[in-house]
């Protein structure tokens, strides 16, 4: 086997078995009114609506999130890679959002924190989920942490 062909199996795997993950823990999120186990037992997740920026396409990532005022804050950590994560450009592409918190569904503003906010954000999320701490060491991009407004 060519060793490129390895590869895109390894990816293909990969993103089947985190899809596979994703929708588990979407129907979970949803029989319990937004409440898991598991990773994000005890912290507080969302799902975050976006459509696909070239396909289109409607997405949901569940997404862990803290408060802010009436803000919700949530981290494009993509797990401490080197690249954004996909729901972070569909996400900037619009100007409007849809998330699930519980049972709840509404419309939100996406716009991204700046500094000294970005830190002091990024660094609340790091008090509910530590792993977040390790995300910012592991990559030499900036994180961007984004503000979702709701929509009055």
């Amino acid at each position: 086997m060519h060793p490129m062909s390895k590869i895109r199996k390894e990816i293909t795997k990969y993103m089947s078995d985190e899809s596979e993950w994703n929708k588990k823990l979407i129907a979970e999120f949803r029989v319990n009114g937004g409440k898991v186990g598991g990773h994000f037992e005890g912290k507080t997740l969302l799902l975050l609506h976006t459509l696909g920026a070239k396909s289109g396409q409607g997405r949901v990532t569940p997404t862990a999130y803290v408060r802010d005022g009436e803000r919700f804050v949530i981290i494009a950590s993509n797990s401490g890679a080197e690249s954004h994560p996909a729901w972070y450009h569909n996400l900037i592409s619009k100007s409007v959002a849809t998330i699930e918190v519980g049972a709840d569904q509404f419309n939100v503003y996406p716009s991204i924190a700046q500094e000294p906010e970005r830190t002091h954000l990024y660094d609340k999320m790091v008090e509910m989920m530590p792993i977040f701490e390790k995300y910012r060491r592991e990559t030499t991009r900036e994180i961007p942490v984004i503000l979702l407004t709701p929509v009055k």
